[in-house]
């Protein structure tokens, strides 16, 4: 049986945070589905087409992950669509731990299917997607923080604007 896991999230930008969730989370299981999810009524940063391309581009060497995009739906149902294992969150602080508690716990009951976390590593734990695209939008330096062609198109939306 292969051990696949979801991990869920709008990943707008990814981070250098969540690329470490991921790694480690390719390190535990047979397959990683990095699930970009969207909702059609709200406008990101960037659209679901360069998420999905910036997070192929920086997980290029793991043969056991992959990206897909699923909008409309439960993520317990993503998970039963993908024969999925487990969803798989990552964490930086309690706050993000009081918030994702009580969806785990929903998701089990809607479907059985368990939610596991990993503590981010410390030296990202400040990161984060809305706080990358605002350091940026104000032309502070985010290297580091994003993978370069995130950074590169973070930079060039601010040029453009």
């Amino acid at each position: 049986m292969t051990r696949r896991v979801v991990c869920p999230g709008s990943f707008d930008p990814v981070t250098v945070g969540h690329l470490d969730i991921i790694r480690r989370a390719a390190a535990l299981f047979d397959e990683v589905v990095v699930a970009i999810l969207h909702n059609p009524s709200k406008s990101g940063t960037f659209t679901i087409e360069q998420r999905i391309d910036f997070i192929e581009g920086a997980s290029a060497d793991l043969a056991n992950v992959r990206v897909a995009a699923f909008g409309g739906q439960l993520i317990v149902d993503v998970c039963r669509k993908l024969e999925a294992t487990a969803i798989l969150k990552g964490l930086r602080s309690e706050s993000d731990y009081a918030y994702e508690v009580p969806m785990a716990l929903m998701n089990r009951q809607l479907s059985g299917i368990e939610t596991l976390f990993i503590q981010g590593d410390a030296a990202s734990g400040h990161i984060s997607s809305s706080l990358v695209k605002e350091i940026s939008g104000l032309g502070g330096e985010i290297s580091g923080m994003v993978p370069d062609p995130v950074r590169d198109a973070l930079y060039a939306r601010r040029a453009g604007a």
